[in-house]
C-alpha cells in the first residue's frame, strides 16, 4: 500500500514540480539521500522530521536535535506513527 508523504499531506509544495519550488527550493526530503524509503515513503517523505532543511509551517528548520519537540507534536508524525506501528522508526539505526 502506498504511504503519503509529507509533501502531500501538508501540500506545501517544495517537492521536484511543486507550486512553490521555485519560491523555496525543492525540499530535501523530497529527493533521494541517506534514509530513502523509511516508514515505507518516497524518499525521506515519511522521515522528514531527520531532515535538515525541511520546513514547519513555512519556516526552514535545522537538525532534529533542534527541532525535536516541534517534530514530536506534528500531526503528520503521529500520522506516520499510528500507520507503521510496531515497524515505526523515529531515529535512524546506528551505524557500525
Amino acid at each position: 500500500m502506498k504511504r503519503r508523504n509529507c509533501w502531500e499531506v501538508t501540500s506545501c509544495g517544495r517537492q521536484p514540480g511543486g507550486s512553490r519550488e521555485h519560491e523555496l527550493g525543492v525540499c530535501p526530503a523530497a529527493v533521494s539521500g541517506e534514509h530513502d524509503g523509511v516508514n515505507r515513503g518516497t524518499f525521506r517523505g515519511r522521515f522528514c522530521w531527520q531532515v535538515p532543511g525541511t520546513f514547519c509551517d513555512g519556516e526552514a528548520s535545522g537538525p532534529f536535535s533542534e527541532k525535536m519537540m516541534r517534530c514530536l507534536a506534528c500531526p503528520f508524525l503521529q500520522t506516520v506513527q499510528d500507520d507503521e506501528s510496531v515497524s515505526f522508526v523515529l531515529v535512524p539505526a546506528p551505524t557500525a
